[in-house]
């Protein structure tokens, strides 16, 4: 898979392609106001962290419509600093940062509610799904680094924001994080294996 088509078929550049207008439109409202890129992408982490309060106080589906609303954020903020012109290096940056944040603070929330309400199974599933979304991330970064292309696998950032809301809005946080648990994890295996065959091709 060359890192051109892995673009093409990526779930979050078709959802940008698909909604690019609606976004535009409203990038560029929040321009009018006066706010800016790196004021959305902080605004999104709070949202993320109001969610992961109400998925911790039980408030699931609340919580999934706290975290339904903030997920275009991270789309906005890019599309602002496009229609700005502005230097993409630390608001890129920043951008990759704060996602890491959002994902970690909502396995955080959900976190607090296994473990009030002694559900252990809930406890192991949700560390081994914070595990594998870090550990997809990192093999990414890590490869891209060292000059390969990482983007590879069935459960990326969005697809994960996808099953993780939609588990919160239906009240099926268990069924998520086991989800999440497995599959990010079979994603980064499959990026450690992706980065190797492109080292063979190197090296051969």
């Amino acid at each position: 898979m060359t890192e051109k088509k892995a673009e093409k078929d990526s779930v979050e550049s078709f959802l940008r392609r698909t909604f690019k207008g609606v976004l535009d439109s409203i990038a560029g409202f929040l321009i009018r106001l006066g706010l800016k890129p790196n004021t959305i992408t902080l605004l999104g982490v709070l949202g993320n962290l109001v969610a992961a309060v109400l998925a911790a106080r039980g408030s699931l589906t609340w919580g999934g419509v706290a975290a339904l609303l903030t997920a275009p954020l991270d789309a906005i903020d890019g599309a602002m600093a496009r229609q700005l012109n502005l230097p993409g290096s630390f608001g890129a940056f920043l951008d990759s940062v704060t996602d890491r944040y959002d994902e970690l603070i909502l396995l955080g929330g959900l976190l607090v509610y296994f473990t009030t309400a002694q559900a252990p199974r809930g406890i192991a599933l949700t560390y081994l799904a914070a595990a594998g979304s870090v550990l997809v991330s990192y093999t990414r970064a890590r490869a891209e680094a060292l000059g390969f292309n990482g983007k590879a696998g069935i459960l990326t950032r969005i697809e994960r924001a996808v099953v993780m809301i939609g588990g919160l809005l239906l009240g099926y946080p268990l069924v998520s994080v086991g989800i999440i648990a497995v599959l990010a994890n079979v994603t980064a295996v499959q990026r450690i294996l992706f980065v190797y065959k492109q080292s063979r091709m190197i090296n051969s």
